[in-house]
């Protein structure tokens, strides 16, 4: 019997695959616990129509974050960091203050997990903190740390 899986099921199939197990199988235990539904022509077409409309959703969320990337990468974001003598820097510009300052400075709300900054910023001058806005899609964002 063909089932449509309606969740993942461990050594069986992921969420909306079309799979072949045994009748008992289906009956005692998929279609029960609504794991599951029997593959007739209106849950196939419905099947067809979601991963449609999911296709649809992904192209537009992708879409929106190459906007987005372009956006970031025409921007600026200026920081000040308390300074000592000879250049020295007290403390260190880390993701979280970068994203505060997006949000003040550009009303831009964007996680602090996807900028991919390795170590904090601790030199003034002008850096590029990549930010991970898709799988598909990444932004260099500049930061310019002065003295305060």
């Amino acid at each position: 019997m063909q089932i449509i899986l309606l969740q993942d099921v461990k050594a069986l199939g992921k969420k909306g695959e079309l799979v072949n197990v045994s009748d008992g199988y289906a009956r005692n235990f998929i279609l029960p616990k609504k794991v599951g539904l029997e593959a007739n022509a209106k849950n196939l077409n419905d099947l067809k129509l979601q991963k449609a409309a999911e296709e649809k959703k992904q192209k537009e969320i992708l879409e929106e974050a190459k906007v987005l990337a372009k956006d970031l990468e025409s921007k600026t974001l200026e920081l000040k960091i308390k300074t000592g003598e000879g250049g020295r820097t007290f403390g260190s510009i880390s993701s979280k203050e970068i994203a505060q300052e997006l949000k003040t400075q550009y009303s831009l709300d964007i996680d602090k997990k996807k900028l991919q900054i390795n170590d904090p910023i601790k030199t003034i001058g002008t850096h590029t903190v990549p930010v991970k806005l898709h799988p598909q899609v990444t932004a260099e964002l500049k930061v310019k740390v002065s003295e305060l």
